[in-house]
């Protein structure tokens, strides 16, 4: 695997989870591999999990880390070709990520979109060229469409905890007080698409992600057809793909409850973090034995550490 930006740089999906629950089981088993390595990790947009997820990875496998918040630290990148840079950006894409290629042997990058312009942002302009002018191996800590890392991480919880062989996994809306990009649900539903698992999509009318992501799934617009049997259900908000970056509504009733979980299987309850407690889910739930977003947490380690072992594999 020479980059990590979607389910698509993956050769064999199982065989990658399986490494991550390898390396969890032996964390420095492989420090070997990152002696005298390093990764810059690059943030546009702020972290938790994401950054010291995937530093202490990196520590796991031997590598120096060196982290930069370009939003505070960095120069206003410009990424257009051909821009005369007589306003706000300082330096541009092709320099500056030529310049941190030198010093890193692999480079992760986490860019937000902006929600004004669906065509550029679905474009990914920013991480194709940053991957285009860095020459060395790229991981995507998010993107304005995808998070494969939190996705990964995702399908490892589900594979640890399953009881069943193909359990129903729903991805469910939930309401939100801002507009939120679509890169959560994006990546996590490509994943389940190409796991072997019976998935299904509840939302509103009005927020129904690009079809390219969804291409086998179930998806319905009433949340209580969608948890029936339900073994995981993961909860997360999203801003709508076709009027977008809209909010169309902030309807209450989409949060989830236990009372909504009597219907399911003892469902698993997932989300992403950071949760708005009580806005896109009850106290009720993530206090409760069905809550899952810990071990989700804990297991974006793995993920991360798994990912960077595949890529020092190949350099």
């Amino acid at each position: 695997m020479r980059n990590f930006t979607s389910v698509s740089d993956v050769e064999n999906i199982s065989k990658l989870v399986q490494s991550a629950l390898e390396l969890k089981a032996n964390p420095y088993k492989y420090k070997h591999l990152g002696e005298n390595k390093t990764i810059g990790l690059i943030f546009l947009n702020p972290s938790l999990r994401t950054r010291l997820s995937t530093q202490k990875a990196a520590l796991n496998l031997g590598m120096t880390v060196m982290v930069m918040n370009m939003d505070k630290e960095g120069w206003a990148l410009e990424t257009q070709d051909g821009a005369i840079m007589n306003h706000t950006t300082v330096e541009h894409i092709k320099d500056a990520a030529a310049v941190m290629g030198q010093y890193c042997d692999i480079i992760g990058v986490r860019s937000f979109p902006k929600l004004v312009d669906r065509e550029e942002d679905y474009s990914e302009d920013f991480f194709n060229k940053f991957i285009k002018y860095c020459g060395v191996p790229v991981i995507s800590l998010e993107s304005a469409t995808l998070h494969p890392c939190q996705s990964l991480a995702d399908l490892i919880s589900i594979t640890e905890t399953k009881k069943t062989a193909k359990p129903k996994v729903v991805l469910t809306w939930a309401p939100h007080i801002k507009p939120l990009p679509q890169a959560v649900a994006n990546s996590f539903a490509e994943w389940m698409c190409k796991a072997d698992v019976d998935f299904w999509v509840a939302n509103p009318e009005g927020y129904n992600l690009d079809t390219k992501y969804i291409s086998n799934a179930k998806v319905v617009h009433n949340q209580e057809d969608a948890l029936k049997n339900a073994d995981y259900i993961y909860v997360k908000n999203w801003s709508s793909y076709e009027q977008y970056g809209k909010i169309l509504t902030t309807d209450p009733s989409w949060m989830l409850t236990l009372e909504r979980l009597k219907t399911t299987n003892q469902a698993k309850v997932m989300h992403c973090l950071p949760v708005r407690r009580n806005v896109e889910l009850s106290d009720e739930i993530l206090d409760s034995e069905h809550a899952l977003v810990q071990q989700q947490a804990g297991n974006r380690l793995w993920a991360a550490q798994a990912v960077i072992k595949s890529i020092l594999e190949t350099i």
